[in-house]
């Protein structure tokens, strides 16, 4: 027989813990390896250790006794199914959450949906844009093809299990205050199944289910954004004793595009000019989600101007319609010039101070340029 863990140590305590102290660690290991929670062999049995540490634990005469003894003091009380004064693991977990899920213990025979999954995807802007097509690969629990989730070996049948009889159910009567109660909890030997399996399938080794990894192919819609969730239906975990497999929801996360800046269904773009272009007006060719289109750039526009361009931004998803893009126009400032340049623009500036200065009258840039190139 293994040796059994220290009580204290089991718990995550030290042995002058306080009452609080013991229920706010058992509260934090319950829903961590409750078996609704947590699916694996090794949760099981970590489950069943806490609950029996908590049960000694959290009753001040047990505790004494533990304290003083051991697990010595406990060794004619084993297999007698009581845990101060709780029946069943699932019920001191039901004293203190009302059962997982708001299911009682008789509930939790019954078939049970698996488990939902989560596959994280990162797509390329223009994916979510347009939409796209991908392939993922996704680990998760199936069926044992071998027993067909029977856990026992072909060829091999469970038994009925000698605690409960068969029932899934046992029964205790206890004293309280009320007078005499019969609690019935889920039998802890079979979990309710009212079998046992005296030979595990090789396969599985009893757990009727197998960890492996399949192929899936997801479909995004275009307009998909940051954050958009895509269910699989049927493509978790497996259900137990009959239940439906669980879904399956691949989170996306969008990669940043080097020119385009999305804001809901529109999309912004910077997009610069020349200073001739700004000043005389022209015709440009302005990059978009689904290609170039020509934009007029009317002459004088400032820098910081913003141009819209209706329809052009990103689908909306599940409605008729798209968002518009904003260009916003910058100016190039340049940074090195020619001598001939330079002299261009000297007596580009001298023409604007004389046009200022005669007759105390402004004139325009477009007649300045024209003065200065004989236009």
């Amino acid at each position: 027989m293994a040796t059994k863990r220290d009580y204290y140590e089991t718990l995550g305590l030290s042995r002058g813990a306080s009452p609080d102290e013991i229920k706010s660690a058992y509260r934090k290991l319950a829903k961590q390896y409750h078996p609704d929670i947590n699916k694996s062999h090794e949760a099981e049995d970590k489950f069943k250790e806490m609950n029996e540490a908590y049960s000694v634990l959290s009753d001040d005469e047990k505790r004494a006794a533990y304290d003083r003894y051991g697990h010595a003091a406990f060794q004619g009380a084993a297999g007698s199914g009581d845990y101060g004064g709780f029946t069943d693991f699932n019920d001191i977990f039901e004293q203190f959450f009302g059962g997982f899920g708001g299911r009682s213990g008789s509930s939790r025979r019954g078939p049970r949906r698996g488990a939902d999954l989560r596959y994280d995807l990162t797509i390329s802007f223009d994916e979510a844009v347009h939409g796209a097509q991908k392939e993922i690969e996704v680990a998760r629990s199936e069926i044992c093809s071998v027993c067909n989730g029977g856990k026992a070996e072909p060829g091999t049948t469970p038994v009925r299990c000698s605690t409960c009889k068969g029932t899934g159910e046992v029964r205790q009567m206890r004293q309280t205050i009320l007078g005499s109660m019969v609690n019935v909890t889920t039998c802890p030997n079979c979990r309710g199944t009212g079998e046992t399996i005296q030979t595990p399938c090789y396969e599985c080794k009893g757990r009727g289910q197998v960890r492996k990894t399949k192929r899936l192919i997801v479909n995004i819609p275009a307009g998909v954004d940051v954050g958009t969730q895509i269910r699989l239906s049927n493509e978790g975990e497996p259900g137990s004793i009959g239940g439906p497999n669980g879904n399956l929801y691949v989170v996306l996360d969008v990669a940043p595009h080097e020119m385009f800046r999305r804001r809901g269904d529109d999309i912004q773009i910077e997009y610069r000019v020349s200073i001739t272009q700004a000043v005389l007006g022209a015709d440009v060719m302005v990059p978009t989600i689904d290609g170039e289109v020509k934009l007029r750039i009317p002459a004088g526009s400032q820098p910081g101007r913003v141009f819209k361009l209706r329809d052009q931004g990103v689908p909306r998803v599940q409605r008729s319609g798209r968002g518009d893009q904003y260009v916003i126009m910058n100016v190039d400032i340049p940074t090195s010039l020619t001598a001939d340049q330079r002299k261009l623009f000297k007596d580009l500036d001298k023409v604007l101070g004389e046009a200022k200065a005669s007759e105390g009258k402004d004139k325009g840039l477009l007649d300045a340029l024209a003065d200065l190139f004989g236009g």
